[in-house]
């Protein structure tokens, strides 16, 4: 087996435990699958590809460079997805102007009450999608105040809708929102996939960690080729999309 991204922080025990466990399974692709994008927005990859000591001066929240190295790979799957007629989602925060609604947000962060949406030094909303993959008419963007792209949002109901049996993760952070969706996702019995260089982390380490984790039992960890591949065998127009038009 190839040697993956984790492998350096493991131990041998680590190693001769998955080898023994049967854990890290691959599940395999769906048939009916979502591409999600998870808060790809300009608070978790600032408007420039600074290094992650000066970004976070300006963006406490962001991930610095390594956004912008996964960039081109989201860009690759968002694009072959409209090819295709893949639904794209995205997933961003939205918060009230004052924070109240930060709630629990307040509880693990000490500079959480920076943000108020827009930070000055940019004049750029945080919340917002990055231009470079902003969504496109026929795109869903879904509006979260925790962790998990599915808690307390439609996202449940709008793959319903969509007929989707799996979903492909993306975006960040790999330890925080990536994985509990992941893990929802999981818990409601999607097949779920994890592009490995779409995703990403400020913390190197928690990135691979938890896409080990994520890889042993929730999901399929796979290279970003592979599932371009996968969504080249598709047939086109699978799904009713958005028009992206008014209805009359």
């Amino acid at each position: 087996m190839s040697e993956r991204i984790w492998d350096k922080f493991l131990t041998e025990r680590d190693k001769a435990v998955f080898a023994a466990s049967g854990f890290g399974s691959n599940a395999g692709f769906g048939k009916r699958p979502a591409l999600l994008v998870i808060d790809v927005s300009y608070a978790f990859c600032d408007d420039q590809p600074l290094p992650i000591l000066d970004s976070i001066k300006r963006w406490h929240t962001s991930c610095g460079e390594d956004a912008w190295i996964a960039l081109p790979y989201l860009k690759s799957l968002i694009d072959k997805c409209h090819d295709k007629g893949v639904p794209v989602i995205y997933t961003t925060g939205v918060r009230r102007e004052d924070n109240w609604d930060g709630g629990s947000w307040n509880w693990k962060d000490a500079r959480f009450k920076e943000d108020t949406g827009t930070k000055a030094v940019t004049n750029v909303d945080g919340n917002q999608i990055m231009a470079e993959i902003a969504p496109q008419p026929q795109d869903i963007v879904v509006l979260k105040q925790k962790p998990s792209g599915f808690f307390g949002t439609g996202l449940a109901s709008y793959l319903t809708l969509l007929g989707c049996d799996s979903v492909i993760v993306t975006g960040t952070t790999t330890s925080g929102c990536v994985r509990a969706t992941v893990l929802d996702a999981f818990s409601l019995n999607y097949r779920v996939a994890v592009a490995e260089e779409a995703c990403f982390d400020r913390s190197q380490a928690s990135h691979a960690i938890n896409l080990c984790d994520m890889h042993a039992k929730y999901a399929d960890v796979v290279k970003t080729d592979q599932v371009l591949a996968f969504l080249d065998e598709l047939a086109e127009d699978l799904f009713d999309l958005p028009t992206g038009t008014p209805h009359r």
